[in-house]
Order: structure tokens, then C-alpha cells, then sequence
């Protein structure tokens, strides 16, 4: 959990009538801190991109805010919720990279928010038999490689990827369109109590928020944010699962789609994916391993290392080969957080380092250690 006055501000900013995700971000990477914008000067909040009078004149309300969030933290305290904000080094490290990233996280459970690997699996509601065995056949497939299973909790393949997960006992993480007093579909509470073992329930909305339409929407793009891969099992011409789709492939995530019956309607969605090259189509495990680099990944070849004569490169270039050389191969965007090299810098010393030799371009955004230049 961030700390006390961290989390404390946080919590007060976001409770602002209208305040987005991506004006939260800016906030956040203007003053440093939510408690800094509430310190800010007024000529110099109104320099912030898309900060106005309105939203300033929010301020006024600065101590029943404060009143609000600390209410709202005693109640996390008392049911057992841990709150996650942006600056918490606990906080999904995948969820930063998104430009719409939640403020702020609510979760209940036994879960690591930052495990090595992520396979989100969602799908229609009206789940036929075949997807049932399907999602079923998928976790336990990538069982052996461990990854964090997430969906939606929802009627049909949603539940199914839970139910599968914990049978395989992997962690498993639903992401909530509701608070987290309010399980929805009530008829999937079991399923829930379950998953808090290994895994458990996470949510943007806090508690007594109202349950709308829209939240479902909504929690899709945290569902694919938090996604390594996105696997469809089955879909319709139209619906959520499609929506986390669109998101996850704006996110630049690996998208797989179960190809299905060409008369069934709930294979509609699957199929339109792979036509128009959204998704990949997916055939089994070796699909998710391959795209991802999980066999790259195991080691086994650690041993026989060497690094090769690295000279001629500036300290950039060998800080991000030396991380290489610890962890084979690794995402771009991760190397970016965990090296704090900007992107734009990052691409230009992977091409340079690619040129000579010493890494190759993989799928899955990644980049590999060679062994040689």
C-alpha cells in the first residue's frame, strides 16, 4: 500500500467530480506528488495541460476531501482491502504504460500485482461447450509456465478461465466492474471466496461506488492492461469481450483468437478478429510460448553465459545488454521502467545494440540476448 499521506491525497484528488485517468497522470507527472497539487500555486496549477478554473476551484473543498479519503481508507482497513495508488511501488507495473491507467486500485485477495507472466482469457457469456473445454484445455496448457490468469468474473468463459485456474492451482485475478462489496454476478461469489487464496478481486471503484453500465466497459482496458496476452475464446459480433480486444491491441498486447464453427454466432467475433489481423489465431500453448518468449526465458542455458567484448559501447548500451545478459530476453517497456532510460533513447540503443550483434528483436516487443557480436 503507498504511504500514509500519499495514498491519503491520492485518494482525496481522485475523488474530484469529473477528473479523469490521463488528468490524474498529468497531475501526477507535473507535481510529483497529489499532495504537491493541492500545495501548487494557483498561476502555476493553471500552467498544467488541461487543468481550468473549474477544476482548481475544486481545491477550495481541500480538507473534506481529505475528511472523504480518510473515511475511506479506514473502511478499506477494517474489511481487509488493500489500496493501491499510482505511485505505489506495489502498483501493476503493466498498468503504467497504458495512457489511461487507473489512479487508483482497490484489491482483496492473496495476489501479486507484478507477476513474471499474465495471460488475461475472456469471452461471451453464452459459452457453449466447446469454449467451456476450450478455456479449460488453455490453463491447463500454460500451467507449467505459471502465469496469472485474469478475466472478468462474468457468466460464461470469464468464470470458466477462474474456475480452470484455480483447479490448476494458478493465481487467478478478476477484475470487478462494481466495488468489491458487490459481487457480480452474485451467483459467482463462491468462485470469488475461492480466488482470494491464490489470486483474488481487483477494482478501480471504491466502496459504495454505484454499479452502471458503463463500469463493465470500463474495467476491459484493465483486464487487457494487465494482460501479457489476451486469449478470446468465444465471442459475438458484439460485446465485451471484443472491447477488451480493440483495447488489448491498442496496447500493443499479443492477441489470440479461438477460430470457431462458422454457423455458430458466438464464433462470430473470434473469427472477424483473426480476419482483420487483430489477433492471431490460436492453436494451442506453443502460440502464447512462442509470441511471449516463455521458452526463452527458463534459464537453462544460463550457465554456459559468456558476455562478449563490449568496449566499443557507451554506458547506456551496456547497462541495457548487462540486464540482458541477467534475464535472456525481456519487453521494451519494462526495460525502460527498470533501467529509467526513456523510451525514445531505449529504441535507438536497442537498434544500435541490435546492429552489432549483441540482441535480436523478438515477438512479443521484446528483445533477446545473442551471446556473441
Amino acid at each position: 500500500m503507498a504511504t500514509e499521506s500519499k495514498l491519503l491525497y491520492s485518494l482525496a484528488l481522485s475523488l474530484f467530480p469529473n477528473l479523469g485517468p490521463g488528468t490524474f497522470k498529468t497531475i501526477l507527472n507535473y507535481c510529483g506528488t497529489a499532495e504537491g497539487f493541492f500545495d501548487l500555486t494557483h498561476g502555476k496549477a493553471m500552467k498544467i495541460p488541461g487543468i481550468g478554473p473549474k477544476l482548481l476551484a475544486y481545491r477550495k473543498g481541500k480538507d473534506a476531501y481529505l475528511r472523504e479519503a480518510e473515511e475511506i481508507i479506514e473502511q478499506a482497513d477494517k474489511q481487509g482491502i488493500d489500496i493501491h495508488g499510482y505511485l505505489d511501488e506495489n502498483y501493476p507495473a503493466r498498468l503504467k504504460n497504458i495512457p489511461d491507467a487507473p489512479p487508483l486500485l482497490f484489491s482483496l485477495g492473496n495476489m501479486d500485482l507484478n507477476p513474471a507472466r499474465t495471460v488475461g482469457i475472456v469471452g461471451t457469456r453464452n459459452a457453449t461447450a466447446y469454449g467451456r473445454n476450450i478455456t479449460q484445455k488453455i490453463t491447463e496448457e500454460l500451467a507449467r509456465f505459471n502465469p496469472t490468469i485474469i478475466s472478468g468474473l462474468a457468466y460464461g468463459i470469464d468464470v470458466e478461465a477462474h474456475r480452470s485456474a484455480i483447479a490448476n492451482q494458478l493465481q487467478t485475478i478478476a477484475v470487478l466492474g462494481s466495488d468489491l462489496n458487490t459481487i457480480y454476478p452474485a451467483a459467482h461469489k463462491k468462485t470469488a471466496q475461492q480466488m482470494r487464496e491464490k489470486g483474488g478481486l481487483l477494482t478501480e471503484f471504491k466502496m459504495g461506488s454505484p454499479m452502471n453500465p458503463s463500469n463493465f466497459p470500463q474495467r476491459n482496458r484493465i483486464i487487457a492492461g494487465l494482460s501479457d496476452a489476451l486469449i478470446v475464446v468465444e465471442a459475438a459480433k458484439k460485446g465485451g469481450a471484443l472491447i477488451t480486444a480493440e483495447i488489448a491491441y491498442s496496447y500493443n498486447r499479443e492477441v489470440f483468437a479461438v477460430p470457431g464453427n462458422l454457423q455458430s454466432p458466438y464464433s462470430e467475433g473470434c473469427n472477424n478478429l483473426i480476419r482483420s489481423m487483430k489477433a492471431g489465431i490460436y492453436m494451442g500453448a506453443e502460440e502464447i510460448v512462442e509470441s511471449l518468449s516463455w521458452d526463452k526465458e527458463t534459464g537453462a542455458t544460463a550457465s554456459a553465459k559468456t558476455m562478449p567484448d563490449t568496449s566499443d559501447l557507451d554506458p547506456i548500451e551496456m547497462k541495457v545488454l548487462e540486464r540482458l545478459y541477467e534475464k535472456t530476453a525481456a519487453e521494451i517497456d519494462w526495460l525502460s521502467r527498470d533501467l529509467n532510460i526513456p523510451a525514445p533513447e531505449l529504441a535507438i540503443k536497442l537498434l544500435n545494440l541490435e546492429f552489432l550483434g549483441f540482441v535480436k528483436a523478438i515477438p512479443g516487443k521484446k528483445y533477446q540476448w545473442t551471446g556473441s557480436n
